[in-house]
């Protein structure tokens, strides 16, 4: 399929051939959920942590002897029906919350919000990211600006060797920067506009080849 392409200053300038499983894909909301439910759960941080009854510090010797007192038989205060004592069943550091996601599925959920943003006019593709006076954040910030609007959260994807102007468009609030190499269902939904440099989309066919 040919996908047309724009400049800067929003003006059609040419067309670019995309497979059709790149931006024609069936929208399928149930596998985006579930790459989705994957990436959060395999960028998740294990922090909370309970102390057992081996790790709380104390508790060494017996509180009282076993028979001959009238009160209930205990080894140590440590235990968990003891105030100060262990936690039973807490939530544990060692506890492993990462999922399995096959590559297959992972692109056809990519493909699948590529094809949905496009669909919706959510899609914009530019011949060059380069702006007079250099990679400085004022400069992008005012080209991009004929393009996107302040108000909207927009995610930019540029080719992998553009590295300067990564780092400028970094600044601009509400406009965040994505390798095509690094294409990720959660970054993809965030924002409401997605741009992509012609070239980055050559090697996002090229990346994610789908055989």
């Amino acid at each position: 399929m040919e996908i047309p392409v724009h400049n800067l200053n929003n003006e059609k300038v040419g067309t670019v051939n995309v497979p059709d499983y790149v931006f024609g894909a069936r929208w399928n909301p149930d596998l985006v959920h579930q790459a989705l439910l994957t990436q959060q759960a395999n960028s998740r941080n294990t922090v909370a942590h309970a102390k057992d009854r081996a790790e709380v510090r104390g508790g060494g010797k017996k509180p009282w002897r076993q028979k001959g007192t009238g009160r209930a038989r205990h080894g140590s205060i440590r235990s968990p029906l003891w105030k100060g004592g262990g936690v039973t069943h807490g939530p544990r550091k060692d506890k492993i919350f990462e999922k399995n996601f096959p590559k297959k599925m992972k692109k056809g959920a990519i493909f699948s919000v590529l094809s949905k943003k496009y669909s919706d006019d959510g899609i914009f593709i530019v011949d060059s990211l380069k702006w007079e006076g250099g990679a400085k954040t004022k400069n992008a910030s005012k080209a991009l600006g004929k393009i996107i609007s302040p108000k909207n959260t927009s995610l930019i994807i540029l080719k992998t060797t553009n590295k300067d102007n990564e780092k400028a468009i970094k600044n601009i609030p509400r406009v965040s920067c994505l390798s095509p190499l690094s294409l990720n269902v959660y970054d993809l939904l965030k924002p409401k506009v997605v741009i992509i440099e012609k070239e980055a989309v050559e090697e996002i066919v090229n990346h994610y080849k789908v055989k």
